[in-house]
């Protein structure tokens, strides 16, 4: 008998009826004679609804108090489908993260898993119940109910997979399974059968929207296996797995583009030991996180260097810049936004010569110039001007030999809670 974990987002429960497939779909799981754990986010756009009700009242309310309003669009979530299924001829029984044993530290709106008590699920399971878990939630120990922030219930999927030793945790969603890129944006896109954790967080960090990066983390760091699938079909999804038992030979497994992407430009720099370790100790000091850095040369004991930051930090940045020039004196300091970084990721590519150049020359032959380039051993990223990024991304496609004959899509709006 296998410990199977199911995640169903916002939308795969968004109406009643959507509901009611569910719970068929998890019942047909226990008939096959698995036991299930099922995690659930809040119907569709219920959390949404209720940050607007917030914000009606208070346009800063108290973190502890959102999180307190939050968790219950899962409770609605969980309630609601255990009583689909109990409709449906089956036990199932419905819990509130902390009574899960889903311990957290001590920070609201985007708290970290600490530790998982499973007892009461296990015995729950034991009973022949079909557990159902409230998603993106949890407790501290001092007794505060906390949100995980985005992504949580991905996140509370997988760690409730690992710590209940799940055979598999598959995350149930709008489409059905990884592809090589958006399938919105290339219609001949490649749904993956399997998938490297490593390419895979990779390829979340960059802009791939259907697992979240902590999730992707967690279930690398405690080896669970992942499918990722549609909700809507019986198709078979994406296996994410340890990159050893793959098969060998891809040397670019995915494509993906993000456009939250501003570059800042600091001119005239004194060349010396130290500058960059204030200018980006103090940029960090702000919570601002920097992705690609470039240095452009240095002429008369100057230097000059870029960097990218997400949009929203864009203007935080200037203000740091601005407030330590008494101390790090520079020339200018500028920004340029209508910018994507789009990417290619592949464990194939450390041992294959020619991937950069390949890129290189499908961007070029679009008549896009490239303005920053930054890679590791399964990445190269190019930052460009965003007019033309879908045909830079068709173009790479097409390079890298992703395209299909046919296209493979199925599937709507992905959904990232």
């Amino acid at each position: 008998m296998s410990l199977i974990v199911m995640k169903f987002g916002g939308s795969s429960v968004g109406t009643t009826e959507r509901m009611g497939r569910v719970a068929q779909r998890i019942i047909d799981k226990k008939l096959q004679g698995d036991r299930v754990v099922v995690v659930v986010s809040a119907m569709g756009d219920t959390t949404d609804d209720l940050i607007d009700k917030a914000n009606e009242i208070n346009d800063n309310p108290p973190s502890r108090e959102m999180d307190m309003l939050l968790t219950t669009g899962e409770q609605i979530s969980v309630a609601l489908l255990s009583m689909a299924i109990h409709k449906l001829g089956h036990e199932a029984r419905s819990y509130t993260g902390w009574q899960a044993g889903i311990v957290t530290e001590d920070v609201h709106a985007k708290a970290k898993i600490s530790d998982i008590n499973p007892e009461r699920l296990f015995a729950s399971l034991d009973q022949g119940n079909i557990v159902i878990v409230a998603g993106f939630q949890g407790m501290t120990e001092s007794g505060e109910i906390t949100t995980l922030g985005r992504g949580g219930s991905d996140t509370t999927a997988v760690a409730l997979a690992a710590a209940l030793k799940a055979d598999v945790c598959e995350i149930y969603t709008d489409v059905d399974g990884i592809y090589s890129t958006d399938p919105r944006v290339v219609k001949c896109a490649k749904k993956l059968d399997e998938i490297s954790y490593d390419e895979m967080l990779e390829l979340a960090h960059l802009g791939a929207a259907v697992l979240h990066p902590r999730a992707v983390e967690y279930a690398k760091h405690n080896k669970v296996n992942l499918v990722v699938r549609s909700s809507f079909t019986q198709n078979e999804g994406t296996l994410v797995r340890e990159a050893a038992e793959m098969e060998q030979g891809v040397v670019v497994r995915g494509i993906a583009s993000d456009k939250n992407v501003a570059r800042i430009s600091v001119l005239g720099v004194e060349d010396q030991p130290g500058v960059l370790a204030k200018i980006f100790g103090a940029l960090a000091s702000h919570g601002i996180d920097v992705d690609i850095i470039i240095q452009s040369g240095v002429a008369e004991g100057k230097a000059d260097f870029s960097f990218t930051v997400g949009l929203a930090d864009r203007q935080r940045a200037i203000d740091v810049l601005s407030s330590i020039k008494a101390e790090v004196p520079y020339r200018e300091a500028t920004y340029e936004e209508g910018l994507v970084k789009v990417s290619i990721v592949g464990a194939g590519m450390v041992s294959n010569p020619g991937v950069a150049a390949k890129m290189f020359e499908a961007i070029s032959s679009v008549g896009v110039s490239i303005k920053m380039v930054s890679t590791s051993e399964i990445r190269i990223s190019c930052v460009i001007a965003a007019e033309l990024v879908q045909e830079v991304v068709r173009a790479l496609h097409t390079a890298y030999e992703l395209d299909t004959a046919e296209t493979v899509f199925v599937g709507g709006p992905q959904d990232r809670r």
